[in-house]
């Protein structure tokens, strides 16, 4: 009887953690191409590192983020281009034509362009997208793509952390600054503390002070003149290169939008 219930237990036991988890285990995540490198900037192990890169941190803002790089675009028009991309591959991260994030590298122009699509849109609105377009601008610039298609990645991901309308690189998200001034107001506080801690002064002018033989002796006022000056308060009309604001493709699907050069 003993060895019966000892088959039984150890047949439950196989079952509940070797054929069960088989059976009950999610499948994993779909690995979907991101990058489209059609101007051959990086090397097949660069592609893959990035491919990997961008869905590992779209998964966690449920967007495809997407590279698509091309020697030329028809007509010059990269923004048509883009948005044509978008209407025919239909990226999404949960459904054809959903949220997703376009950065196009066109080389004959030295264009880069970013259009963010449903949730990227309101995340990535055309002021974030100016920022991430600045940020990689210079790795562009030197040749460095990895890099900047990287910075993008990761810029991407950050800022739609972020709600709509927070400028997220004011310095009060920043860490290192939330650190600093975490230690700055412990050090006041131990610093009162310790002050405080040898006892306080009971002994002020007034107790050796005779009030029957104090006062004020004399007192005097003089206006003299008033002197204003005037200036001109100069209007800020510059602007940085590039821009952007948003369309609606062919297909009728919204988005933001920032372009520039590089």
């Amino acid at each position: 009887m003993r060895k019966c219930r000892v088959v039984l237990t150890l047949l439950v036991i196989l079952f509940v953690y070797g054929v069960a988890p088989a059976g009950m285990t999610a499948a994993a995540p779909e690995t979907k191409q991101l990058i489209f490198d059609n101007a051959e900037l990086l090397t097949q192990e660069e592609k893959n590192e990035l491919n990997e890169l961008a869905n590992e941190y779209g998964a966690d803002r449920e967007t495809d983020i997407i590279i698509l790089t091309a020697d030329s675009a028809p007509n010059d028009d990269y923004e048509q281009m883009t948005e044509d991309f978008y209407d025919e591959y239909g990226p999404g991260y949960d459904k054809k034509h959903g949220n997703a994030v376009i950065l196009t590298i066109v080389m004959a122009t030295r264009d880069v362009h970013l259009e963010g699509y449903y949730k990227a849109e309101e995340y990535l609105d055309s002021g974030r997208l100016d920022k991430i377009r600045n940020k990689i601008t210079p790795a562009l610039s030197s040749g460095d793509y990895r890099l900047a298609f990287e910075q993008y990645i990761k810029t991407a991901h950050r800022y739609m952390g972020f709600k709509p309308g927070v400028n997220p690189d004011n310095i009060l998200f920043n860490i290192w600054f939330q650190l600093g001034g975490a230690v700055v107001i412990g050090g006041i506080a131990v610093f009162v503390m310790a002050y405080r801690s040898g006892g306080r002064v009971t002994v002020t002018r007034r107790t050796y002070e005779d009030t029957s033989t104090s006062g004020i002796l004399a007192h005097e006022d003089r206006y003299l003149h008033t002197t204003t000056t005037k200036r001109k308060i100069e209007r800020n009309t510059g602007g940085g290169s590039g821009g952007g604001g948003g369309g609606i493709s062919r297909g009728g699907h919204s988005h933001s939008s920032s372009s520039g050069k590089f």
